[in-house]
């Protein structure tokens, strides 16, 4: 049987370095006085063998046989960014290859998630829902019973697209220096998923006796009961410091906002124990409140201390700042499949490697030929 024209052999060589090997390399392009080739680097790791590549770029010499390195036209690419360079070209070769429309959406998908990054969502909905009216992706999502996973996939991606935008709009107002109590309560109505997985949905009713508005009424997931959330200025003190019995204590402030939760708690426990009027199915029992106010961006570890002593000693109520909001916010989007931080280097926890690693053998002196026949060394 002929052997297919796509099939090569693979040998591997150990480069001069001695911490990498590579393969022979593979010829992308070739004219009358230029070749490009490709070469891949194999690098050992702790756990496996990462890919680098290194793209070099030869021009025909004086010999009819030979031909120069150009230095300066040589790209070293470890495996991320090659993998990249692939994921780019299948993409723009998808483009072309169709070569009817003027605009496109690709959709990168990452650990079973599409990453929507700067597309506008009503085109993504569009271009999804054209896809899914084609007959042959209705029949087999039906023989495959995928609806149900189809819709809590876009569902979620949806809802973390949501949250990842609801929290950069927090950072946006606080970092603005917005003291608005009005956007801050728009805000919590909006995403009270930020006071913790504990809660659901808020209730709509705020009104629990004739003199008594809430700013948030919250049922907890597990029991249905409902908290209490009071909202104040951010831009107000939370803790003072007395030098002379050296402690922190709680401002005017939030003294008087404590005293408005305690009596809020009191009306809920009471008027809805058993139900409020109109509104039988929000029960409250021994409900707890959440006081939203000032801000602890550059506190010192010590103040922070402080305010976690202070809020151990309330008893069903806890005073939190507008940035431990936005932090808990910010942790539970991480949590529902954000990934932070710089990407992990090439070769990860194996050795250390440089593109400098990624010589084959004893490099010619500059404006050297190589000759074509060499057994020793890959044919460049």
């Amino acid at each position: 049987m002929a052997e297919h024209e796509d099939l090569r052999s693979i040998n591997l060589r150990e480069a001069q370095s001695g911490r990498v090997r590579y393969s022979d390399p593979l010829l992308l392009h070739e004219s009358r006085v230029q070749r490009i080739v490709m070469v891949p680097f194999f690098i050992p790791r702790t756990d496996g063998v990462d890919l680098a590549v290194k793209i070099q770029t030869y021009r025909k010499a004086a010999a009819p046989v030979s031909w120069v390195l150009v230095d300066d036209r040589s790209v070293s690419l470890p495996e991320p960014a090659a993998r990249q360079l692939l994921l780019g070209l299948k993409n723009h070769l998808a483009v072309a290859d169709d070569g009817a429309g003027s605009s496109y959406i690709l959709v990168r998908v990452s650990e079973g998630t599409a990453q929507l990054g700067e597309h506008d969502p009503a085109a993504v909905a569009n271009a999804l829902a054209k896809v899914l009216s084609q007959p042959e992706i209705v029949q087999h999502l039906g023989e495959a019973e995928l609806t149900d996973e189809l819709v809590h996939a876009i569902r979620g991606a949806i809802r973390l697209k949501e949250m990842r935008a609801a929290v950069a709009a927090l950072r946006q107002h606080l970092a603005a220096g917005e003291a608005r109590e009005a956007v801050y309560q728009r805000w919590c109505e909006d995403h009270s998923w930020a006071f913790g997985n504990a809660y659901v949905l808020h209730d709509a009713v705020r009104d629990i006796s004739a003199g008594d508005r809430l700013d948030l009424l919250l049922p907890t997931v597990i029991s249905g009961y409902r908290d209490i959330v009071e909202l104040k200025r951010p831009d107000v003190d939370v803790l003072l410091y007395d030098a002379a019995r050296r402690n922190y204590y709680f401002s005017a402030d939030v003294s008087k906002a404590i005293g408005q939760c305690h009596r809020y708690l009191d009306v809920l426990h009471e008027v809805a124990a058993q139900g409020l009027r109109d509104h039988p199915e929000i029960v409250a029992y021994h409900p707890r409140a959440i006081i939203v106010i000032g801000r602890s961006q550059g506190w010192p570890g010590e103040q922070l201390k402080a305010l976690h002593g202070l809020n151990q000693r309330l008893a069903g109520l806890t005073v939190m700042t507008y940035d431990h909001l936005l932090a808990q916010g910010e942790r539970l989007v991480q949590l529902l499949g954000e990934q932070e931080g710089a990407e992990e280097r090439p070769g990860g926890d194996g050795p250390e490697w440089t593109p400098d690693d990624l010589e084959m053998g004893p490099r010619p002196s500059p404006g050297a030929v190589i000759e074509l026949e060499a057994e020793d060394e890959p044919p460049f």
